[in-house]
């Protein structure tokens, strides 16, 4: 009935997980979900389409939604993703996330450049 054909259920989040290889996979959470319930979830079941990706030991997965690394306690419902939508996230293993509003923390070295070449700026 609302969900208009796109087989949403209308009080779920679509989310298209993409890996850094491009493989994707479609999944249905709850508003409720937090990033860290969805990597745990994730690295518990990872999808039979992605077996020739390498599993970390451990899990490491982060979640990086609109170029910002989510940290484990945000819910969808807190980042406002539309319910019976499909949303896109980047799905990447990695051990440390950088620290919120970091951005005057950052050590520069004798070319100004910032030490941490890789990090993504949280505004």
């Amino acid at each position: 009935m609302g969900s208009r054909g796109t087989g949403v259920p209308a009080d779920k989040i679509n989310l298209r997980l993409i890996l850094v290889s491009g493989k994707t996979k479609e999944l249905l959470f709850s508003p409720n979900d937090s990033a860290a319930d969805i990597s745990q979830f994730i690295y518990e079941n990872w999808p039979e389409e992605w077996c020739d990706e390498q599993l970390p030991p451990h899990n490491i997965l982060r979640l990086i939604y609109q170029g910002r690394f989510l940290h484990g306690n945000v819910t969808l419902g807190a980042l406002q993703l539309p319910l019976g939508k499909t949303t896109v996230m980047h799905l990447v293993a990695r051990e440390h996330l950088p620290e919120p509003n970091n951005q005057g923390q950052l050590k520069k070295d004798k070319n100004g450049e910032s030490a941490c070449s890789n990090c993504c700026n949280i505004l």
